[in-house]
């Protein structure tokens, strides 16, 4: 039978080397990349190629380069946790927003239990995917050391703790943290309570270090009474909020570890009749739609989640492309942005 494609089919490896005069192989090695190709062949085959709009087939190509085109983005947080946290949406744009100029495919997993993470360590295990980008991790989370065991390139945005072995991109949560209290210091707040974020993730603890060293930096000693504890949720910010009212009424200003716990805060406070700024001021983490929208709107610090996007990708496509780069750890800046809470 002839190497030539039937009407409608899509042309195949065999076709582009009867019409560039070469062995099959040849074509394979010129498409691929791969060296050990004359000139005269390779131009010959990319000639052809042209002529006969080949497109190689991922699948066979991926049997020659044993690469996918394709990356992971893990989310190990439910569903209404990705909905609510404008966090994650603005990562998940600069990570697509990075992949644009690729060819890449991208892969949103989320792993919500054992049975998920199971499922997970199977596909990866696989090697269906040439990386992972790891999102929201916790100080006792499997994934990053089970993905470093098999292999995998992988880049978290984010870190376990700050002697996080693998490449990781977070914002300057500490320095923000503190450049916050250090405002609320300096506009003559005097109770400054803090609602945290799940001290498991280095996010939250890194927050809350910040709140103490500016009060340190002011020869103020922390009142640990001041902290409550939440789960960077909007139920939870109000649940902590109404949990420090409570031990300390005389408290005069919040700062919260993110602005869907400030969000929270504000109404707790309006329900017991505290105005805001007059008798508490509220600062919040993240600087998204959220501030903008709050009554009144949220002074807050700004974290680049979108470049956070952007960047752990490039590190991971430098990865694959090069697994034996050393790791590299960044710490993005962050801004505070005044608005009417302070």
């Amino acid at each position: 039978m002839s190497s030539r494609n039937r009407p409608g089919r899509p042309p195949t490896l065999e076709a582009v080397a009867q019409r560039a005069g070469v062995g099959r192989g040849t074509v394979s090695r010129v498409v691929n990349g791969a060296p050990g190709v004359s000139a005269k062949a390779r131009a010959a085959v990319e000639a052809a190629v042209a002529e006969l709009n080949y497109v190689p087939n991922p699948a066979a190509r991926s049997l020659v380069t044993s690469r996918t085109d394709s990356i992971a983005l893990v989310i190990p947080e439910s569903e209404s946790r990705l909905a609510s946290e404008p966090y994650f949406s603005a990562v998940i744009r600069g990570v697509s927003t990075e992949l644009a100029e690729t060819d890449m495919q991208l892969l949103l997993i989320l792993v919500r239990d054992e049975r998920e993470l199971r499922r997970l360590t199977r596909f990866v295990g696989a090697h269906r995917v040439d990386g992972v980008l790891l999102v929201s991790v916790r100080q006792d989370d499997p994934l990053p050391a089970l993905l470093e065991e098999l292999r995998i390139p992988t880049v978290l945005a984010g870190r376990r703790t700050p002697v996080e072995p693998l490449s990781h991109v977070h914002a300057d949560n500490l320095g923000g943290a503190a450049g916050a209290v250090r405002h609320l210091l300096d506009r003559g707040r005097t109770a400054i309570a803090t609602i945290t974020g799940p001290l498991d993730m280095d996010v939250g603890h890194s927050r809350l270090q910040g709140w103490r060293d500016a009060h340190v930096e002011r020869l103020v000693r922390p009142d640990e009474s001041l902290v409550a504890n939440a789960d960077f949720t909007e139920e939870g910010g109000r649940a902590a909020m109404r949990d420090l009212l409570g031990r300390r009424p005389d408290l005069d200003a919040v700062f919260a570890a993110s602005d869907v716990m400030a969000a929270g805060a504000l109404t707790e406070l309006r329900e017991h009749g505290r105005r805001v700024p007059e008798d508490v001021a509220v600062i919040g983490f993240d600087d998204s739609i959220v501030a903008r929208h709050t009554v009144p709107p949220l002074t807050s610090v700004g974290q680049p989640s979108e470049d956070i996007g952007r960047t752990i990708t490039r590190l991971l496509l430098d990865e694959i492309k090069d697994p034996a780069l050393p790791r590299r750890h960044l710490t993005l800046p962050t801004t505070l942005t005044c608005r009417e809470t302070t």
